[in-house]
């Protein structure tokens, strides 16, 4: 094996072992990109890039280590069938009742996914003339993501399509002013009223357990992030995400994946839309 192949082993090794994630084999540039602009950003100088990984794994800069090697693509009311379910289907049940609804986000990557459904719930109040107590959950594992999506403040075209035509971007954000972006984009931040439904929070999906009560959540978007797991270690995920779900709550998962051994305890309702039917265990 030569010395890059090594390196780049060395790399996923560590990278398992602290979130289970899993890098596929095309991943060389990526993986040498990002280790070098750890190195820089690290000012590590204690040796070559096989020391920087030596001091990784004795404790040193691991979460440095992990938020270079995470991946954070998103945006705003990506799969909005989702979101169309969550208003028209989900929601109204709790308006109706005057129960307070807990959903979880557990991969909030820069915060468009948890902020999509606290603009939903917005949305839904409206529509149907009644409160909505609603709060969100939302975690990460990489600790510079959830300082964005804590700050709220996105680049936003003014020719976007992110947006479905159900929601209008000025009724949730404040326009920022700010120089040097190009002419079709500006700044927005989150207004406040969104940012008190979500708690953001650090959590890594491959911890042994998760420190909720067991059927805590009503809804649980679990959704492009299991993609980045092995097929073993997005079963074990799914049955502790699973476990935390209560009986007729809402699973929504990713475009790409799938309930796997929990199939039998599901109805599935539209794409990618599960309902818990009863528990695993």
């Amino acid at each position: 094996m030569n010395d890059t192949k090594h390196l780049h082993e060395r790399v996923k090794k560590i990278l398992y072992s602290l979130t289970g994630i899993t890098l596929a084999e095309n991943k060389d540039i990526m993986i040498a990109n990002r280790l070098h602009k750890l190195k820089r950003d690290t000012k590590f100088t204690g040796g070559d890039l096989e020391d920087l990984l030596d001091a990784i794994e004795e404790g040193n800069n691991t979460t440095e280590f992990i938020n270079s090697f995470t991946t954070n693509k998103t945006h705003f009311f990506r799969e909005c069938f989702h979101f169309e379910d969550l208003r028209d289907r989900v929601l109204p049940q709790f308006a109706n009742s005057g129960r307070q609804i807990k959903m979880y986000c557990s991969a909030s990557s820069t915060g468009e996914e948890p902020y999509s459904m606290a603009m939903t719930v917005m949305e839904a109040k409206e529509h149907l003339g009644k409160n909505i107590n609603a709060s969100i959950l939302a975690t990460d594992i990489d600790t510079n993501v959830l300082q964005y999506a804590a700050n709220g403040v996105y680049r936003f075209s003014k020719s976007s399509k992110e947006f479905p035509e159900w929601i209008k971007p000025p009724k949730y954000f404040k326009r920022r002013v700010q120089k040097n972006l190009a002419n079709e984009e500006i700044l927005i931040k989150i207004k406040d009223e969104l940012k008190k439904m979500i708690t953001f929070k650090v959590m890594n999906l491959n911890d042994s357990s998760y420190p909720y009560e067991k059927e805590e959540f009503d809804v649980i978007f679990c959704r492009n992030v299991l993609i980045y797991f092995s097929v073993e270690d997005q079963n074990k995920i799914l049955k502790k995400l699973f476990s935390h779900l209560k009986i007729g709550g809402t699973l929504y998962l990713g475009h790409s994946e799938n309930p796997h051994d929990l199939i039998n305890y599901v109805q599935r309702i539209g794409q990618n839309i599960f309902i818990k039917t009863k528990d695993a265990y």
